[in-house]
């Protein structure tokens, strides 16, 4: 309708739930990210960062590699590039969601 402000933007349902966007969020500032960094950063438990990091492989937006550190299991996680995209779009959506946020007067207000 003429007049009225944009809806807001779809946004992508696999980074939006709380958990899985602070581990996207932490993975885009890095090139990679240890299990054990992500445990301390999320503060999340090892099942629950496992299968959000499962639900992100999933989706093509993270890879994760095992191997190992010595004698011990040593699993790095980063972005792919799809999944770099998928969250720069994101982040785009939101700031502009909140721009207009902070710029239109709600319904009733002169």
């Amino acid at each position: 309708m003429k007049g009225q402000p944009p809806g807001p933007a779809p946004v992508d349902p696999i980074i939006h739930a709380p958990a899985r966007l602070t581990i996207m969020a932490t993975l885009a500032a890095v090139r990679e990210a240890d299990f054990r960094y992500l445990l301390h950063v999320t503060q999340l438990t090892k099942g629950n960062l496992s299968a959000h990091l499962r639900k992100l492989e999933e989706a093509g937006y993270v890879e994760i590699e095992k191997t190992f550190r010595g004698k011990y299991p040593l699993t790095i996680c980063r972005l792919t590039e799809k999944g770099r995209k998928a969250f720069e779009t994101y982040r785009r959506h939101m700031l502009a969601f909140l721009e207009r946020a902070q710029t239109t007067p709600s319904e009733g207000q002169a």
